[in-house]
C-alpha cells in the first residue's frame, strides 16, 4: 500500500522559523486507506472446480463463476449460488455486469434477471465461450474462432477471427467492440464491420484506461492511442511478473495479476505488490474486479481475495493490534510466540515459549507504559501490571540472586532435549537458563520506563529493586551473569578481557559498552548508589570503554577468522539502540550526553534506509531536529494488519533493482514496504527478499505498538 505522508509544515507569519522547526518534528494523526485482505478459499465439496471470473453488482453482491456453476461467498467460502433457482439449471458460460446488474452468457441465451427479466436473447452459438455488453443492449457473442453481433434478439452479423479469441470488450467511446486474439485486436462495430487494428504476439488481456488502452502481454504490458490504437510505448517489463493475464482499472490505480500475485500500477507510476498468503488465497491470479465499498475482488485458481480499503489513523490502528496482542499473544503476562500446527489456522495456534520471551516482553511493556503516560487509561495500566509481574517472576525464580531467566512455565511441558531448563523451588515450575544480554537489555530498558511513569510508588520501587539486584549481580560477578552451572552465559559477558580482545571492526566491542555504560548509568540514576558510577568511570578510565562506545559505526565489518563478523547483526542493532535509549537519557554529565548523541547519530545515520520507526524515534529522543518524521510515518501505515508469518519471495520481481551482496546485506536501493516483505520483529533484516515462517506463526502486535506509543509520548505523533 502507498499512501500520502501529510506532515504538519506550516510556517506562521509570526515566529515562522520556531514553527517550522516543530512541524517537521510532529505529524497530526490524520484517517489514510488501510488495505487488508478476506481470504475465501473453496469449499472443501468444490475442490477442483475450475473457476473462470468474479463480478459484483451494484448490490454488493458478489458471484464467481466456475465450472460448476455460479459461486456465492458464505461463511468465508466459496459455495454453490441457489439464489435464483432457474440459474442453477443453466449451462453459465460467461457473465458480466451491465448498468450495475448481472447478465449472463449461457449456451443458448443472453439473459438477466434484471430489468423485470424482460432481457432475453438467443443467440444460437454452439461454441458461445464469451460476450461483451454494448450500448441499448446491444452486445456481442464469441466462439472460438467466430464472433456475433445482436441488436436486441436478432443477429447483425458474424465474423470469423483469426485463432481463438481471449477477450471481448466494448469501447463505449467509439461505440464499437473490441475482439481480442493471441495475435490481433479486431474493432467490430453494431452494424457488423470488422477490421483488425492493432497485431503483436502473445496478447493476453485488454483494458480501457482515460486516454490509452493497455494491452497485457507474455512479457509486458504495452499502451495503445484510445483512437488510433496506435502504439504510445514500448513494451514495459519492470514490473513484478511480466506475464499479464488479467487488467482491470479500478477507481485511481490499474490493477494486474499474473501467476505470480497482482499488482496495482499507482498514477504516479508507483507499485503495490500483492502476493502471498498475506494478501491472497494463492498466487495464480485469474480475474479481477471493483467489489463492493470500494475493494478490489481477485479471483485466483483455488478461491477469491477481497483487498478492502478502509480509512484508518496511527490510533485505529493501534487499537487494532492492542486487541491482537491481548487475544492471543498473554502467556503468564509474557508478550508470547504464537505457534499454528496449520499454516494460518488460528484455531490450531497455541502459545510457546522463545529464548527472548524477556526481551519480547520488555518491548510490549514500554508500549503499554507509553500509553498509559498518554492517555492514562486503566486498561493500560493494568497491562503494564501484569505483564511487569511476568518479568520480575524471571528474576525471583531462579536460585541465582539478580539472574533473570529466560523464560518459564509449567513442568512437564517442555522438549526433553532442552537442559536449558531447570527446576524451579516450587516442583510446579522449570525456567530457562543461559540466560542473554538480549534479555538483560531488555530489562534495563523497560524498568527504567516503568520507575519513571508508573503512578503508584511501591511499583516504582520494585522496578528499582530490579535493576539493581541485576546490575549488583553482574558487578559482583566480574563483569558476568553467572549461571545455575557456576559459568558465565554465552553471551551475558561484559568484562573487559572479553570487549577489548575483540578488534575495533567487531561490532560486539562496541555494543558491549554501549550496554554495559547504559546499565550502570541507569542503576546510578534510580539507586544512588556510587558504586555504580564508580564502575562505570573505571571502565572509561581504565578500560576505554568510552573509546569503545565512541568507534565510528561504519567501521564495523568483516575480520578474517571472527565468526561474528560474516555479516552484520541486526539483533545487535536492536540491542544497541534499546540501550541508547538508557545511555542517553541517564548519562552522568552533559559532556557525555552529547558524546553519546553523536555516537548514536552516526549509527542512526547508517540505519535510514531501513525507515525503521523505533531507531529513528529513539534517535528523536536525543532532540534530533531530523529524524525521518515521515519516513517513519510511512512505515506505521504500511505496517499489515495481518502478522502471520506467510512465506513471501520478492527475489525474482522484474520492477526492483538489486545491489550486489554487500556486509550490511542490503538487498534494494529502497527498502519494500513492509506489508511487501517477511514478517520479522525489529532483529531482522528489512531488506530481507525472500523468507516466513510457513504461515505457522504469528506475531504480536508489539512490533506496531512500541514505536507508535513512543511517538505518542515523544509527542512526535498527535
Amino acid at each position: 500500500m502507498k499512501t500520502t505522508i501529510t506532515i504538519l509544515c506550516c510556517v506562521l507569519v509570526t515566529g515562522g522559523v520556531l514553527v517550522a522547526k516543530e512541524a517537521a518534528r510532529t505529524y497530526r494523526d490524520e484517517s489514510f486507506l488501510q488495505d487488508y485482505s478476506e481470504r475465501v478459499p473453496l469449499a472443501s465439496e468444490l475442490h477442483g472446480a475450475q473457476l473462470r471470473k468474479v463480478r459484483a453488482d451494484r448490490n454488493g453482491r458478489v458471484l464467481v463463476l466456475s465450472d460448476k456453476g455460479l459461486l456465492q461467498v458464505h461463511e468465508g467460502r466459496l459455495k454453490p449460488d441457489r439464489l435464483h433457482r432457474p440459474l442453477a439449471d443453466m449451462q453459465i458460460r460467461d457473465m458480466e455486469v451491465h448498468e450495475g446488474q448481472f447478465v449472463f452468457l449461457t449456451d443458448k441465451h443472453v439473459l438477466s434477471n434484471a430489468w423485470a427479466g424482460r432481457f432475453l436473447a438467443s443467440h444460437k452459438m454452439r461454441d458461445a465461450e464469451r460476450f461483451a455488453m454494448g450500448t441499448a443492449f446491444d452486445f456481442l457473442v464469441a466462439g472460438s474462432e467466430r464472433v456475433a453481433c445482436f441488436r436486441g434478439p436478432d443477429a447483425v452479423r458474424e465474423l470469423s477471427t483469426e485463432g481463438g479469441v481471449r477477450q471481448a470488450v466494448f469501447d463505449p467511446v467509439r461505440k464499437q467492440f473490441l475482439v481480442l486474439t493471441e495475435t490481433a485486436l479486431w474493432r467490430v462495430t453494431s452494424a457488423g464491420e470488422q477490421a483488425a487494428v492493432f497485431r503483436h504476439g502473445q496478447m493476453n488481456c485488454l483494458a480501457p484506461t482515460d486516454e490509452d488502452w493497455w494491452m497485457g502481454t507474455s512479457n509486458g504490458y504495452l499502451r495503445l492511442d484510445r483512437r488510433s490504437f496506435e502504439q504510445r510505448s514500448d513494451i514495459e517489463t519492470k514490473v513484478p511478473c511480466t506475464e499479464i493475464l488479467c487488467i482491470r482499472p479500478i477507481g485511481d490505480k490499474t490493477w494486474f495479476g499474473t501467476p505470480r500475485g497482482a499488482f496495482a500500477m499507482n498514477r504516479d507510476g508507483t507499485i503495490d505488490y500483492y502476493a502471498s498468503n498475506r494478501w491472497l488465497v494463492d498466487d495464480a491470479v485469474i480475474d479481477i474486479a471493483p467489489g463492493p465499498d470500494g475493494s478490489v475482488l481477485i479471483l485466483s485458481k483455488t478461491g477469491l481475495s477481497i483487498i478492502h480499503f478502509e480509512p484508518m489513523t496511527l490510533a485505529g490502528k493501534a487499537e487494532h493490534f492492542d486487541k491482537l496482542t491481548r487475544r492471543r499473544h498473554i502467556r503468564y503476562g509474557f508478550n508470547s510466540a504464537f505457534a499454528m500446527s496449520e499454516p494460518g489456522d488460528l484455531s490450531t495456534g497455541t502459545l510457546i515459549d522463545e529464548d527472548n520471551d524477556g526481551l519480547w516482553t520488555s518491548m510490549y511493556l514500554a508500549g503499554e507504559l507509553f500509553r498509559y503516560a498518554v492517555t492514562r487509561s486503566d486498561e493500560a495500566l493494568r497491562n503494564c501490571y501484569e505483564s511487569f509481574e511476568a518479568m520480575e517472576r524471571l528474576t525471583e525464580i531462579t536460585p541465582m540472586e539478580g539472574f533473570p531467566a529466560r523464560s518459564f512455565d509449567r513442568a512437564g511441558y517442555q522438549v526433553a532435549d532442552k537442559p536449558r531448563w531447570q527446576p524451579a523451588a516450587d516442583a510446579h515450575w522449570v525456567w530457562k537458563a543461559t540466560t542473554s544480554s538480549d534479555e538483560i537489555v531488555g530489562h534495563f530498558f523497560v524498568y527504567a520506563i516503568f520507575a519513571e511513569i508508573v503512578p503508584d510508588q511501591s511499583w516504582r520501587d520494585r522496578a528499582v529493586a530490579l535493576i539493581d539486584a541485576i546490575m549488583d549481580h553482574i558487578v559482583r560477578n566480574d563483569w558476568y551473569l553467572v549461571d545455575y552451572d557456576g559459568k558465565p552465559t554465552q553471551w551475558g559477558r561484559w568484562h573487559p578481557e572479553y570487549v577489548n580482545r575483540f578488534p575495533r571492526q567487531v561490532g560486539d566491542r562496541r555494543l558491549n559498552s554501549v550496554e554495559i555504560i547504559a546499565f550502570l548509568q541507569t542503576a546510578w540514576h534510580f539507586t544512588g548508589k556510587d558504586i555504580y558510577r564508580q564502575k562505570a568511570f573505571e571502565l572509561f578510565e581504565k578500560h576505554g570503554y568510552l573509546d569503545n562506545i565512541m568507534i565510528p559505526i561504519w567501521e564495523i565489518g568483516r575480520v578474517p577468522g571472527i565468526d561474528l563478523t560474516t555479516e552484520w547483526n541486526h539483533s545487535d542493532d536492536e540491542l544497541a539502540f534499546l540501550s541508547y535509549w538508557n545511555l542517553y537519557r541517564y548519562a552522568f554529565n552533559e559532556d557525555l550526553r552529547e558524546q553519546y548523541r553523536r555516537t548514536i547519530k552516526e549509527h542512526w545515520q547508517i540505519e535510514r534506509p531501513e525507515k525503521n520507526p523505533l531507531w529513528n524515534f529513539i534517535y528523536a529522543d536525543t532532540g534530533a531536529e531530523q529524524f525521518d518524521l515521515a519516513e517513519s510515518i510511512w512505515s506505521l501505515q504500511q505496517f499489515p494488519l495481518d502478522t502471520i508469518g506467510w512465506d513471501i519471495r520478492n527475489s525474482d520481481r522484474r520492477d526492483l533493482t538489486f545491489l550486489e551482496p554487500n556486509f550490511r546485506e542490503q538487498s534494494t536501493p529502497e527498502v519494500l514496504p513492509p506489508d511487501e516483505r517477511p514478517m520479522s520483529k525489529y532483529n531482522g533484516n528489512a531488506f530481507r527478499l525472500d523468507g516466513g515462517e510457513g504461515g505457522r506463526r504469528e506475531f504480536s502486535g508489539d512490533i506496531y505498538l512500541l514505536p507508535y506509543w513512543m511517538g505518542r509520548y515523544l509527542g512526535v505523533i498527535h
